[in-house]
């Protein structure tokens, strides 16, 4: 899975209606929406779809076609997300009409293709899901410990100094199995 850490967008003229996509990641989602209706208030539609990883590590998808037929611009947008195994990020096309009807199987192509386009020229990252560890060591280990622990790529996400050093840990359970103190 992967996923974006930015703002990516493209744009795709079909028989004079344009389409412009942007790609971002999903916590972005709301005010990215938010911001580019008020950037694009002669815009006829709308067209969103996003997925992402819930607290419970299950895949939570949703789509608008936003006034176009059924099924012909949110689900083809949802597809391509799913089918390049993107999560927690977001699609927004807007088009705008240009005055030529492109017909069902021609606005899933118009859509599935604005995707495809702001997809190719983004970048993308993997995605791990991070766990959390903590850890006690005395003061006479630690300068060891974080070099094991940077070389290991594991962040320390929180120190605590008390009559021990108690260390948060993140990183790949995979990772976090290599550790030996």
């Amino acid at each position: 899975m992967k996923f974006v850490k930015k703002e990516f967008n493209d744009t795709l003229e079909i028989k004079k209606s344009k389409f412009i996509a942007y790609l971002s990641p999903y916590s972005d989602f709301k005010t990215l929406m938010q911001r580019l209706k008020d950037e694009h208030p002669k815009a006829r539609h709308f067209v969103y779809a996003y997925r992402y990883l819930n607290e419970f590590d299950q895949v939570v998808e949703n789509s608008s076609d936003d006034g176009e037929p059924k099924g012909t611009s949110g689900r083809p947008s949802l597809n391509v997300l799913n089918g390049a195994d993107i999560i927690n990020s977001a699609v927004i096309i807007i088009r705008y009409f240009g005055g030529i009807k492109l017909g069902t199987g021609g606005l899933v192509k118009a859509y599935s293709d604005a995707v495809n386009l702001v997809c190719s020229n983004a970048q993308f990252f993997e995605y791990k899901k991070l766990t959390t560890k903590d850890i006690i060591i005395d003061y006479n280990q630690l300068g060891k410990v974080e070099y094991q622990l940077n070389n290991l790529n594991i962040k320390i996400i929180n120190k605590t100094f008390d009559s021990n050093v108690k260390l948060t840990l993140q990183a790949t359970q995979e990772e976090l199995d290599l550790f030996k103190i």
